[in-house]
């Protein structure tokens, strides 16, 4: 007798239990999903169950707790319309899916069941219907939705490459003076004048002499010198160019001396002009002087003038010169020099043409780089009218001389 009671209250027990729902929601993890809570439902008597949904032990038969294949990580909350709160096979007690207001998505008839035990996916689903949500080809009723790099969700933050394509303007280049970001443009260009004047711009000098040195030759010694001065910045200068040549117990034979005004032309070249004077025994004379001194290409110090004197008379002069380091200290120096006259010119002993020409080669060693003797050869040569006049007066047209000499600057 007790058996069959204890067995009668757990058949009640049973009846009065809510049906599982066939589609359970447990273990989906959808991120942003909030399931409305469950209200009450005049239908609170369950229907009768009937002798084969009992099992064999008297309870019910199990229904399929399987969750909705492929819908893991899906946040449906943020579908418009949509209702999860119900179940495909039976409403749950107060709840309906409200799956109407989801364009493209169709749902079975109400009341339509499908097969027991098995957890089917929504027929007629069409996600590409949905605002802002692409699904990629898959077989037919599938929902699996990993994978899925294109879909978007309303609501859903786009970074990256995901960001629409606009049309603003691109913008504004950074400056070449960056700093006028921050500071006042007047202040800037006030630091930039000083700053240009403390790197290059002040004021400098320099004295140089090219040559100073003995020669001896055949017949009797002399001496040469070829120096130079100048003061100013890295753009506009004035120069001071001197040079002549004499021999011992006979004083000066010539001598000049030039006042430039030198200006900048490029990197390299600097375009001068302005007076000189001659000097000595022969006749003096001023000529109105322009030139040009530089690096030709880069390496070969070149230096040329044009000279038209008071009188009329145009001369040229054309120099270049070459420093060849043997080592840090050993420095080998080839050089040349020519004279031109544009006319005879009897009363400084000058042909037209090529005057003379000048060979040398000097050998230096720079104990400081602001003091450095030589020793070397040079050779002299006078041709054409100015050969004649020269042998008139009993010298030689032809002179070679071992010479010796320091170069110095400072």
């Amino acid at each position: 007798m007790s058996r069959f009671a204890l067995s009668l209250a757990a058949t009640a027990m049973l009846a009065a239990a809510p049906p599982a729902t066939a589609q359970s929601m447990q273990g989906m993890n959808m991120p942003g999903m909030t399931m409305p809570a469950k209200k009450p439902d005049a239908r609170s008597k369950q229907p009768a169950k009937s002798k084969r949904a009992l099992g064999r032990r008297g309870g019910p038969a199990r229904r399929s707790t399987t969750p909705m294949a492929g819908s893991k990580g899906m946040d449906h909350s943020a579908m418009p319309g949509m209702n999860m709160s119900g179940s495909t096979h039976e409403p749950a007690q107060g709840s309906q899916q409200d799956m109407k207001a989801m364009p493209g998505m169709q749902m079975p008839p109400s009341g339509q069941q499908p097969s027991q035990g098995v957890s089917q996916p929504l027929q007629g689903m069409d996600h590409s219907a949905m605002p802002g949500m692409s699904m990629p080809a898959g077989k037919e009723g599938s929902h699996d939705m990993q994978g899925m790099s294109g879909m978007t969700m309303p609501g859903m933050a786009q970074t990256g490459t995901a960001l629409p394509a606009g049309n603003a303007a691109a913008p504004i280049p950074p400056m070449d003076h960056y700093a006028d970001r921050q500071f006042s443009p007047a202040d800037m260009a006030k630091a930039r004048k000083e700053m240009m004047f403390e790197q290059g711009s002040q004021p400098f000098y320099q004295v140089m002499f090219n040559l100073a040195e003995h020669q001896a030759h055949q017949g009797r010694d002399g001496y040469r010198w070829d120096g130079e001065a100048w003061f100013g910045g890295d753009i506009n200068r004035l120069w001071l160019k001197s040079e002549g040549d004499g021999a011992f117990r006979e004083g000066v034979e010539s001598a000049e001396v030039q006042a430039l005004y030198s200006r900048a032309i490029g990197p390299y070249f600097n375009l001068q002009g302005g007076v000189r004077q001659d000097l000595g025994p022969s006749p003096k004379r001023t000529y109105a002087t322009v030139g040009f001194e530089g690096l030709a290409p880069y390496m070969f110090e070149v230096e040329g003038a044009l000279f038209l004197s008071n009188t009329g008379d145009l001369l040229g002069r054309l120099e270049g010169y070459y420093d060849q380091r043997l080592t840090q200290r050993l420095i080998l120096q080839p050089r040349v020099e020519l004279n031109l006259a544009a006319q005879d010119v009897p009363e400084t002993r000058l042909g037209a043409g090529l005057t003379d020409a000048e060979l040398g080669l000097r050998l230096r060693y720079e104990i400081r780089r602001q003091f450095a003797p030589y020793i070397g050869v040079s050779y002299v040569a006078q041709t054409g009218r100015t050969a004649d006049f020269t042998r008139a007066e009993g010298k030689r047209a032809q002179t070679t001389s071992f010479v010796a000499g320091a170069r110095m600057w400072f």
